[in-house]
């Protein structure tokens, strides 16, 4: 065994063994999606006072954390999203009613002097949303919703002028109005808020404070000037205002003298709460005021049973997968396929490992995208085979082994391209996608990284040592590598000229594009709620319902706009405008008066702004890929090759959208993540075919290109095919046994890569052929061969060849 030999088997087994030590010891770290769970965005908005900047959007994110710890919610998680965005993650939570209650109250708190009755004719800001109910304050809090919750941040500035210029007016908790003086004390000041329950004195439950020094002088200043005024006097009261309504407006006691007030930490606030009303005020008042008003731009929460059948049924698709995949290439390349399931077997295992050592979120995106890897895994093993065989049959008095190390090497070029333009899709992935769609980016990053370590290095060891039995290397049909394929066989004796006519290939590419664009424009593009903005809602219901029974009970109801579709077994789906939680309440409960106990599978809620930033990312997304690519493969080819493979990448793009605007399918962000893999994929494949024509034609530049595409395109043909059954074999258990979740994503990428394999050799090579004739550009220069010194003629002995000829 030699020492490069040695060094890749010690290699090898020193990061399985700490894989093996990483998956036994450390557990998955499981997006919201797959656990099951509420995941919130977060769009901090400019106020009088503040800029929604990186630090003012720091600080509430610092507020509304210690709100989501008082709340008693497990291991939540919020981070800021760029400059003025929070996501928070709830875990296991189903119902966001009150989180989201809880996290978008300003709670902006005062303390007032009041100065008399107020005039009801008089503006008030707020007095639309207090109107009419019967007791403001209580009604409000028995609806579960906050003070001023209805006010948008033009409202918010116009009441904040007001209070400026010393004067506001608001109803108290009987609907009376009071005219108020300026803020003599904010929230900032109160240290502690407590809720308990007052049975002495008949108050119900009621929200102690305790103020900080400075603050509680303030406090005792007010009340002793308030106790200056006669018992019954509206002046004797202080108001305390809730983001700018009313919630407590007691009378000093008569036995407080004037001027002497009341002492810090003896104050109540009450207001006919209930247990949970008085809690979630002392929550908010003790988390202090939000420093920047928030709005719920995105919701999503996912039922516990739905992440938990998504991992049932990827494991099941990448068991059956791998193991169709590992068959496969054993009956091709027979021993050597073996080996390299074997290695298959270790790239499954430290891609694992490694998604858990870095703490990667594992999403339902990147947990498919990490079954997908597995099926792409075999493309580097099966381009090495693919060269051996053809350095085999061209020198048949050469070693087993001397024709594996030039398979290596002369598919190095090719497999480093391939990969890198793979990687650059999965970076793109990860720096313009959202949400989970950035998990599946890193997954696949991490996939390609880990499948070139165990197939040039691990599944190398495995081969070269194999190759030294005499055993395997005498019997030709044991080793699999001097045994050409049935494929490559077939195409020797006949001997196709595929690029004669290139043109006629381009126009069954430009047919297949009008029938794409043709479904775009006729039946249009079926765009999901992330990027029109709206809400989805999937629910699981105890008695069957059918779907035009379902829409009349919820035109009944009031959603007459309402969506309604099936979904899994029986599901419904529901789609809407953006309707808030108790809207989204109100439909379930409407949904279970007709189908018995109704279960909510899956939430989304996308406001408008969001949905019309997502749909210009994902096309600039799509645009920046194609530049991308094309400055890669120009930088790595002749500029013809580049322009050739852009040009099947766009068909590809326009074919896939096309056959989902025909199928009437969704087109989300998950639709995306798989749009932007096949671009990877078909360039991925193009890369192959013209490394292969620049290696051709450097070795002969007198022979005309069309005739070097043929030879590169029938070479390339097998490796082509055996790396398309591998994904195929994988994408075909993802769409049958990976449920609705997974459905359309692999839909979407069986559909990509078979046309990404049909457009990489029969549009990209053709589109080149026919700029070439255009082209002014020498054939590519012939690379010096690594087997002769500079300066001699003498060829470097083979280091596998001991010189010993029979």
């Amino acid at each position: 065994m030699t020492r490069a030999t040695t060094v890749r088997a010690v290699l090898a087994a020193a990061v399985l063994l700490v894989s093996v030590f990483i998956t036994l010891t450390m557990s998955p770290r499981l997006g919201l999606d797959l656990q099951g769970g509420t995941r919130m965005v977060l769009q901090a908005k400019d106020s009088d006072t503040a800029k929604a900047d990186r630090e003012s959007t720091e600080h509430t994110l610092e507020v509304l954390r210690r709100r989501i710890d008082s709340l008693g919610v497990t291991e939540p998680t919020l981070t800021r999203s760029g400059e003025d965005r929070i996501i928070v993650e709830l875990p296991d939570v189903q119902d966001p009613r009150k989180a989201a209650e809880v996290i978008g109250k300003t709670a902006q708190l005062s303390f007032h002097a009041i100065q008399g009755p107020g005039t009801p004719d008089e503006p008030k800001p707020g007095e639309k949303d207090a109107q009419g109910e019967k007791k403001p304050g209580e009604k409000d809090a028995q609806d579960g919703k906050k003070p001023g919750d209805k006010d948008t941040p033009g409202e918010k500035s116009t009441q904040e002028g007001k209070k400026s210029d010393g004067g506001l007016t608001l109803p108290d908790e009987q609907g009376r109005p009071l005219a108020l003086g300026p803020s003599r004390l904010s929230g900032a000041g109160v240290k502690d808020a407590t809720a308990a329950f007052d049975g002495q004195q008949g108050a119900g439950w009621t929200v102690s404070l305790d103020f900080h020094k400075e603050a509680g002088r303030d406090w005792t200043k007010l009340t002793g000037e308030a106790a200056c005024h006669p018992a019954q006097d509206d002046r004797r009261r202080v108001a305390i205002v809730l983001d700018d309504r009313i919630i407590s407006s007691p009378q000093v006691s008569p036995s407080v003298g004037c001027g002497v007030g009341l002492p810090s930490g003896s104050t109540q606030i009450t207001g006919s709460f209930s247990a949970d009303e008085a809690r979630e005020l002392a929550l908010l008042i003790k988390g202090g005021a939000l420093p920047l008003p928030v709005e719920i731009v995105e919701q999503r929460t996912v039922g516990p049973t739905l992440g938990a059948a998504a991992i049932d049924a990827s494991a099941r698709a990448a068991l059956i997968g791998a193991a169709a995949t590992a068959l496969f290439i054993t009956i091709v390349y027979r021993l050597f396929g073996a080996l390299a399931a074997t290695a298959l077997a270790a790239y499954g295992l430290i891609s694992y490992a490694a998604l858990v050592g870095l703490g990667v979120t594992l999403t339902l995106p990147g947990l498919a995208g990490f079954v997908l890897a597995i099926g792409m895994a075999v493309d580097a093993n099966v381009l090495v085979f693919e060269r051996a065989r053809e350095e085999h049959a061209q020198h048949p008095g050469r070693t087993l082994r001397s024709s594996l190390t030039a398979g290596f090497r002369n598919a190095w070029s090719a497999v480093a391209d391939s990969n890198v333009t793979t990687l650059i899709a999965a970076g793109l992935l990860f720096f313009l996608g959202s949400g989970p769609v950035k998990g599946f980016g890193v997954t696949l990053a991490i996939g390609v990284l880990a499948s070139m370590f165990s197939a040039l290095v691990i599944a190398r060891a495995l081969t070269e040592i194999a190759a030294r039995s005499r055993f395997v290397s005498n019997y030709r049909g044991v080793n699999g590598i001097a045994v050409p394929g049935r494929v490559r066989t077939w195409l020797s004796r006949r001997d196709p000229r595929p690029m004669r006519h290139p043109r006629r290939w381009l126009l069954i590419s430009t047919a297949l594009v009008a029938v794409a664009v043709l479904g775009i424009v006729v039946r249009g593009v079926n765009l999901g709620v992330e990027f029109t903005g709206g809400r989805l809602v999937e629910y699981s219901t105890s008695k069957p319902v059918d779907v035009e029974r379902a829409r009349t009970v919820l035109a009944d109801a009031g959603f007459g706009d309402a969506e309604v579709t099936t979904a899994g077994a029986g599901d419904l789906s529901v789609r809407t405008g953006k309707i808030d939680n108790d809207q989204e309440h109100a439909l379930r409960s409407a949904l279970a008066a007709e189908g018995g106990e109704t279960t909510k599978v899956r939430d989304e809620l996308i406001g408008p702004s969001l949905g019309d930033e997502l749909r210009r990312n994902a096309l600039i997304a799509l645009g920046i890929a194609v530049l991308v690519q094309l400055a890669y493969l120009a930088a790595r080819f002749r500029w013809t090759f580049a322009v050739g493979s852009v040009v099947a990448l766009v068909h590809d793009v326009i074919i896939l959208v096309g056959a989902f605007a025909w199928l009437g399918r969704t087109v989300d962000g998950i639709f995306l993540a798989a749009l932007l893999t096949v671009i990877g994929y078909s360039v991925n494949d193009s890369v192959v075919v013209f490394d292969r024509v620049r290696e051709l034609w450097a070795k002969a530049r007198r022979v005309p290109v069309a005739t070097i595409a043929d030879r590169a395109v029938l070479q390339t043909v097998p490796r082509t095919v055996n790396t398309g059954m591998g994904a195929l074999f994988i994408l075909t258990a993802l769409a049958v046994l990976g449920g609705d979740s997974l459905a359309d994503f692999a839909l979407a990428l069986l559909i990509g890569i078979c046309v990404g394999t049909y457009s990489s050799v029969l549009t990209a090579v053709p589109a080149a052929l026919v700029l070439e004739r255009s082209s002014k550009a020498p054939p590519p220069a012939r690379k010096r061969s690594p087997g002769r010194k500079s300066g001699t003629g003498r060829a470097r002995r083979d280091p596998l060849d001991n010189g010993a000829r029979v």
